[in-house]
Order: structure tokens, then sequence, then C-alpha cells
């Protein structure tokens, strides 16, 4: 990955590349996937699968008709669900039904 430097000669980091310089960012994402079916996987490996409702800037989310798997097994069924945000390992776009 590239990196930057300022006329003083630090690094800046990375550079822009790939889908952020088309526009598209994490945030351009979950506003596309809010009220759509998403894949939510937590550090645990577990996986959550639903309707995303409602996140915040802490990825604290909010789920309808929620299906827990773990193992690719489904384990449980919820109406709602609240996920805490630093249990998210990441957020995906489900598959529809």
């Amino acid at each position: 990955m590239a990196t930057t430097k300022s006329q003083a000669g630090d690094e800046r980091g990375p550079s822009t590349s790939g889908n952020q310089s088309r526009g598209s960012t994490p945030s351009d994402f979950l506003k596309a996937v809010l009220g759509r079916p998403v894949v939510v996987k937590l550090n645990t490996a577990t996986e959550y699968r639903g309707i995303l409702t409602c996140l915040d800037g802490y990825m604290n989310i909010a789920l309808e008709q929620t299906e827990e798997y773990e193992n690719g097994e489904l384990k449980n069924n919820f109406g709602d669900a609240f996920i805490r945000g630093n249990n998210v390992m990441y957020i995906s776009a489900g598959r529809s039904a």
C-alpha cells in the first residue's frame, strides 16, 4: 500500500485507493444496506442474519427477523435483536430469500 509524504518529509499513511477513489466508502455501504438483509459476524464467529434497521457510530446494530447461526447451523430465531458494536467483526450484504 502506498504512503504519501508531506513537504516536510513525514509519512501521512496510506493513500486512497480502490473503492474509496471512486467515492464509495464504508459509510456509503452501510447507508445502502439499511433496510435490507445483512449478515453480521461477531468476534466469536457467531453470525446473525436479518434486516438491518438501525446502526450508530459505535456499530451498535438493530436487526429484525433475526436468525442466529453457529458453525453454519441455525440455532435461534429472534424477532428483533440488538448487537453491541464492540462484538462485531464485520457486516456484509445478505442474500435475498
